[in-house]
């Protein structure tokens, strides 16, 4: 028994849920299960993990082990663990490839035990918050449109992400006005993030997470768009809900009173000729890290404005308007600080961001520290693609997820060295490939297009370079090799039947 845990446990590499139950109430091993309060909760606990066996059958793995079996006994003892101090007799251990990984001890549902599986690093379901009890969980487009036919009340409704940091900190108001409104109001939640759902997202719009959608007998009104909204403000929105104002036109930085000097593709060479030390902005109106620095370079050109033994000048560029100057300067994200001299570039400069710091570096300009090379230029075992090799790559593997990205998203950043070591995991199969495409690139554009690219990073899976599916589970390491290992595990139960055929 235990080699055979240990066997499997190696085999299934992805996961194994271990599950242990207790000896209380066992007077005779032949005893029946239904005469005995233990042994009967402990059955009905199997009956759970077999239709849970089902659902995650390819992607993880479930083992049962009797703790009151002579034989398993050891076992149990080595391995630590007393199912019978457990609620209903039964521990639940979980492995990850090969080793132990945690106990689990979130909801025993099916539902619960089959997201956990499916990825074990991610957050429970929002619905095993017990303060989230009277918000309506939905599942299925199915119950989506069964909600909306029947429901007479004004219902709400959040479409979310799981992996989404504005839901996450807008559903403690959510579900507390959930509770205060009970009985007046429905509000409800749905995960779309999953490709199944691309038919919902289109139809209410939902380009962002969360969406939230206001409804009226199943006819939908408005979108509701206060995400910092509390439950007090969601009580207040509901009692006369209505379409969100459209919003003031933004001054253009340029039109603003201040001491910047804003260039154009036409004044922008006789300016930096005029003056001996020029700091560039290259911004876009609608990046937030070029609001968020904006202050700062405005107090740094006012000091450096009334200083008499100035330094330089500060200047910015509108890159979405100036397009000859942003492609001349090779301008792929926001904000870039680029350094004249004397008519002159000398220097690109990625740490300037306060005014402390943006003076102190005029004062005595030197070269920045050499900027860390792009991920293409980096030896890994990622393939990096391009609009015209893209299809003829992917056809030479069976098996490719590919990223679509962009070098200044914060999210591609982040999943980046994920993605790079799961390609390291399966470097030595020919059939699996990981690849990228930056769609910053303007030779991209028309490929990220074509390929259903709608925002960063997005994760396609080709088959011999036809797409598939969009991928939409967990953006860790854990998340890109499990799908890998499922599909691989696949093709050999398909080799398996086969050669039982012959």
């Amino acid at each position: 028994m235990e080699a055979g845990l240990q066997e499997r446990a190696q085999y299934s590499s992805i996961n194994v849920v271990c599950c242990l139950r207790g000896m209380e109430g066992r007077s005779h091993p032949t005893s029946a299960a239904a005469s005995i309060p233990s042994t009967a909760a402990a059955e009905s606990s199997l009956r759970l993990l077999s239709s849970v066996a089902q659902e995650v059958k390819g992607r993880g793995t479930i083992s049962w082990i009797d703790c009151g079996d002579t034989e398993s006994r050891k076992l149990c003892k080595k391995m630590k663990v007393n199912p019978n101090s457990k609620e209903k007799g039964v521990e639940l251990l979980h492995y990850k490839d090969g080793a132990f990984h945690t106990e689990y001890n979130r909801a025993v549902t099916l539902k619960s035990m089959v997201a956990f599986l499916k990825d074990p690093e991610g957050a429970p379901l929002w619905e095993e918050d017990p303060e989230a009890k009277d918000v309506v969980h939905v599942d299925s487009e199915k119950e989506l449109r069964r909600l909306l036919k029947k429901e007479d009340k004004p219902l709400l409704m959040m479409f979310y992400a799981p992996w989404c940091g504005v839901c996450k900190r807008m559903m403690p108001s959510y579900q507390q006005a959930a509770t205060e409104l009970k009985g007046k109001y429905v509000l409800a939640g749905m995960n779309v993030y999953s490709a199944e759902f691309e038919r919902i997202k289109e139809e209410y719009n939902v380009r962002g997470y969360p969406t939230i959608c206001y409804f009226e007998k199943g006819k939908f009104l408005f979108h509701f768009e206060n995400y910092g909204a509390t439950a007090a403000d969601i009580a207040e929105w509901l009692k006369n809900p209505q379409a969100p104002q459209p919003q003031a036109p933004e001054i253009p930085w340029s039109d603003e009173e201040n001491v910047v000097y804003h260039l154009t593709d036409d004044d922008f060479d006789k300016f930096i000729k005029d003056h001996s030390s020029v700091l560039v902005m290259f911004h876009a109106p609608w990046c937030g890290h070029c609001k968020k620095m904006k202050p700062e370079y405005e107090k740094a050109a006012e000091f450096l404005h009334v200083a008499s033994d100035s330094p330089g000048v500060l200047a910015a560029v509108d890159a979405t308007i100036n397009k000859a100057l942003a492609e001349r300067y090779h301008i792929s994200g926001f904000p870039t600080l680029k350094y004249f001299k004397d008519g002159e570039e000398k220097y690109t400069l990625p740490h300037l961001r306060t005014k402390k710091k943006i003076i102190d570096w005029l004062l005595n300009p030197e070269a920045p520290p050499p900027p860390e090379p792009a991920w293409e230029e980096k030896q890994t075992s990622v393939i990096h693609l391009a609009g015209e090799d893209f299809r003829e790559s992917l056809k030479k593997k069976k098996h490719t997820l590919v990223m679509f990205y962009a070098p200044w998203c914060p999210h591609c950043k982040n999943a980046i060295p994920h993605f790079t070591t799961a390609a390291e995991v399966f470097k030595e199969d020919r059939k699996i490939a990981y690849a990228a495409v930056d769609c910053a690139k303007e030779q991209n554009h028309d490929l990220c297009k074509q390929e259903g690219v709608d925002g960063y990073p997005t994760f396609n899976y080709y088959n011999y370079g036809k797409f598939v599916e969009k991928y939409s589970g967990e953006r860790g390491e854990s998340g890109f090799t499990t799908f890998m290992r499922t599909l691989r595990e696949r093709d050999h139960e398909r080799v398996g039947k086969k050669k039982d055929e012959l």
